[in-house]
């Protein structure tokens, strides 16, 4: 894994950790209903440069661990995911419309991961006035 990706006027390393699942907590990405679930997210992840780190699902929620474009944002991922998943998989397994009034929750988690510690990003913040002296 490389530790830094390019586009024509960028630099960037931007990686999270996504958590997000259906509403209720409902324990309905089983069986065929995940291996769906991960085929549509790897489809979004490719249509919009999204690169897949890892992704796990247990019946209740969702994990991705993502490396994202600063200029699309992760939140517009998520929401990718969500939308499109939503409306395939209740299309595709109709009891999904019986359990639930819609699939996802509309909250998530983001974190950012990897890089240096944050007190290490400080120091070398703080120490960059005093090279140029």
């Amino acid at each position: 894994m490389e530790p830094f990706k390019t586009s024509k006027q960028v630099v960037y390393s931007c990686k999270y950790h996504i958590i997000f699942c259906p509403k209720y907590r409902r324990k309905v990405l089983v069986d065929n209903v995940e291996t769906r679930l991960k085929e549509i997210i790897q489809q979004v992840a490719d249509e919009k440069q999204v690169s897949i780190l890892e992704m796990e699902c247990d019946k209740d929620h969702v994990h991705i661990l993502c490396e994202v474009h600063p200029q699309f944002g992760v939140h517009k991922f998520v929401k990718a995911i969500k939308g499109r998943s939503s409306r395939l998989l209740r299309e595709e397994f109709p009891w999904l419309k019986s359990r639930l009034p819609t699939l996802w929750s509309h909250s998530y988690f983001v974190s950012t991961v990897g890089g240096a510690p944050l007190s290490v990003i400080k120091q070398y913040i703080e120490n960059q006035k005093s090279k140029d002296l």
